[in-house]
């Protein structure tokens, strides 16, 4: 399978917005807070071409190499990256199920460990029907989606056996509570790739969501497993490989 889909499946080049979004984008560039508004049809928003390189990549070597299981994302919001799980599942595996979790009511509450994040609780809410009309756009199958809190529906709702996990729960509280459902179930061999793992240190960018990292590197200080950071652009990644047994 090719992936220069990548590059023409999403629309990364933005349409020119509104006067009115430009005023509303003014207000909170003066407010401090990393976000835009931007059109609603544009399936690249909050994600860049070297990300999905990177998830690509990840996903399509453990279908290649049999790892067993299903995939998983957590934190889907309009399914950006989850179409591109499926076009690489239809591709290369399609007896695999790509399972999605969301709230679909924006962020939770935040924790000390978030630090001076400028995100608050009730961004990022999305209709879950933007997630549907996303896969429809694309002749996709859609994914199984479960809808609610992470401690709501990961103990019970996740497949027996996970190869793949894309983690995007963006705070210290929604990813401990992700890896601690999905570390038990990920295959030996699966891989777990962590949006927004960003370790200054490395890549000299400014983390805006410091829980992320912190929740992984407690998650996993007594794991074989360390997560390793990807390079992704401006955006921070990471991954890691589940040990055998």
């Amino acid at each position: 399978m090719h992936n220069t889909f990548i590059t023409k499946y999403f629309k990364w080049s933005e349409r020119e917005p509104s006067r009115r979004v430009r005023w509303l984008n003014r207000w909170i560039l003066r407010l401090g807070v990393p976000l835009r508004l931007v059109p609603l049809n544009q399936t690249g928003l909050m994600t860049n071409v070297e990300q999905r390189m990177n998830m690509f990549h990840l996903a399509r070597q453990v279908l290649v190499q049999g790892v067993p299981g299903d995939f998983v994302e957590l934190g889907c919001h309009a399914g950006q990256s989850a179409v591109l799980l499926q076009k690489v599942i239809e591709n290369y595996d399609e007896a695999r199920t790509l399972h999605v979790y969301d709230s679909f009511e924006g962020l939770p509450d935040l924790a000390e460990a978030d630090g001076a994040t400028p995100f608050r609780p009730g961004q990022l809410a999305v209709e879950q029907q933007r997630l549907l009309d996303n896969f429809d756009r694309y002749g996709l199958k859609s994914p199984v989606v479960h809808p609610g809190w992470f401690d709501e529906t990961l103990p019970e709702e996740l497949p027996e056996q996970i190869a793949f996990a894309h983690l995007d729960g963006d705070l210290y509280d929604s990813v401990l509570v992700s890896l601690e459902h999905v570390y038990p179930r990920l295959s030996p061999g699966a891989l777990c790739l962590v949006d927004d793992y960003c370790d200054p240190e490395v890549t000299e960018q400014e983390d805006h969501l410091p829980g992320v990292k912190r929740a992984c590197d407690e998650f996993l200080a007594d794991k074989p497993e360390t997560v390793s950071v990807l390079y992704s652009g401006p955006l921070p990644h990471g991954f890691f490989r589940k040990r055998g047994e």
